[in-house]
């Protein structure tokens, strides 16, 4: 068998279709992961995107998964928090074919166990690679059933009912733009009976992306959407990417809502919910790239803040320890402990529109309040030499009055004024990326040069 190191990754699968991942490689896949789930679950549920290639990987999978003599429930087509929702509703480990907003060339598969817990390369990934190259051995046995069952009905009435106050809202008017990913599939339902007036943008389904890509944390690919919220003059803007697990918020102007900001509004909303049930002094966690607003936030509010490393393994390894409410982002990822610590940027999106219908005024003002630093965003500088680079930073910084420096993920380094940054190297490419906060932009411009200075000096 192949060499898989290339195309598996930390948190899943994913290369190019055809030459990294076919059909024979993935049916492998599927073998494997279902002799690892097999002793606990009777069955496998598998959802997959709009890609041309998803259908045929889906069915080799299952075909995998069948030849070990597991069933499989197919679900069709989903976005990734709707199979979080399936293995959590039903039970049962999971399969979803997406490469969410990389190009239609590519594809791949994000694993689960029962519950939507997550399989890495520490929790499962590595042990099905490694049958995969040795060879999956044959199943003596039956062959397991294939049926097809439709879920996005649940998924829909089981969001609306985490937010039951949206249905009470003042009438909203709301762009959507789903990139031509799944979110085109899913919105409809999840907002119908809802008084919330959907404005779609890119809903038809379709894996080349002809609009653009669906990654809505690259400020090209919000454009039409805040152009369009500006000429409608409505009251919010939705991007989804292309598996609809992410979603990224502009406001009533046009303006971007920071991941942050997104967080630490939920965050309050899940904080008062947890609270007015006897829960006391409720965890939220934030990975160390959020602003520092939000462990404000969550305090403020009666909560415990817990800081983690970058990663939804950490995010949610961190709330199954602590029992965490919510779980945030910097990445527009949000976690919450009643969707099975699964992350939705449906039902985060939800909370936000619930939040706004509550009040007169615009969305700009409600989220003005969590956004209380200016921040560099994520810069990535191109270097060969990671280690010399960031050693030189922390030498430059380490020394200097009140400076507190950890090292929980990359470099993190708080000045005494209270602006702070954080340099970490790509697990898979020659780059280093910074982000920078601070109190105003002057502040975090400055922090910024004099950092980029050493790292690309």
């Amino acid at each position: 068998m192949r060499e898989l190191s290339s195309i598996v990754k930390a948190y899943d699968i994913r290369g190019l279709v055809g030459t990294e991942l076919d059909e024979e490689l993935v049916t492998a896949f599927g073998a494997a992961f279902a002799r690892l789930v097999r002793a606990d679950s009777p069955a496998v549920v598998i959802g997959m995107d709009m890609r041309d290639s998803s259908p045929g990987l889906a069915t080799a999978f299952a075909d995998g998964v069948r030849a070990q003599g597991v069933d499989v429930i197919s679900i069709g087509l989903a976005s990734t928090d709707m199979l979080y929702f399936a293995s959590g509703k039903l039970s049962l480990p999971g399969a979803m074919f997406t490469a969410s907003h990389n190009p239609a060339r590519y594809n791949g598969i994000k694993l689960c166990r029962a519950g939507a817990a997550p399989i890495g390369q520490d929790s499962g990934l590595d042990t099905i690679a490694a049958e995969v190259t040795a060879g999956v051995p044959d199943h003596e046995g039956e062959q397991g059933t294939l049926t097809e069952r439709d879920m996005l009905a649940d998924y829909a009435a089981h969001l609306r009912g985490m937010v039951p106050e949206l249905a009470r809202s003042r009438p909203l008017s709301v762009v959507v733009d789903a990139g031509n990913g799944m979110g085109g599939h899913t919105v409809p339902s999840v907002f119908d009976g809802l008084p919330v007036d959907v404005r779609p943008m890119y809903f038809e389904l379709d894996g080349t992306f002809p609009n653009h890509e669906a990654n809505p944390l690259d400020p090209k690919n919000i454009v039409d959407l805040q152009a369009k919220v500006r000429e409608l003059g409505a009251d919010a803007g939705l991007a989804f990417d292309g598996d609809a697990d992410r979603c990224f918020v502009v406001d009533e102007r046009g303006e971007p809502v920071s991941p942050s900001a997104i967080t630490a509004l939920v965050a309050t909303r899940e904080l008062a919910k947890a609270t007015a049930a006897g829960e006391q002094s409720p965890t939220v966690i934030h990975n160390l790239i959020t602003s520092k607003a939000v462990p404000e936030i969550v305090a403020e509010h009666g909560g415990t803040p817990v800081r983690t490393r970058v990663g939804h393994s950490f995010i949610k390894e961190a709330m199954a320890e602590t029992g965490a409410i919510f779980g945030g982002e910097h990445s527009a990822h949000y976690y919450f402990r009643d969707f099975w610590r699964a992350d939705t940027g449906m039902l985060a999106a939800l909370h936000v529109l619930a939040a706004l219908g509550t009040q007169a005024t615009p969305l700009s003002e409600l989220t003005g309040g969590y956004d209380r630093y200016a921040a560099s965003g994520e810069i990535n500088s191109t270097v060969t030499d990671q280690r010399d680079r960031m050693r030189a930073v922390r030498e430059a910084f380490a020394t200097r009055p009140g400076v507190q420096v950890d090292e929980l993920d990359g470099l993190t380094v708080q000045l005494p004024e209270g602006a702070w940054f954080n340099l970490r190297p790509s697990n898979t490419e020659p780059l280093l990326r910074l982000n920078v906060e601070a109190a105003d932009v002057p502040a975090v411009r400055a922090l910024t040069d004099e950092v980029l200075a050493i790292v690309r000096g």
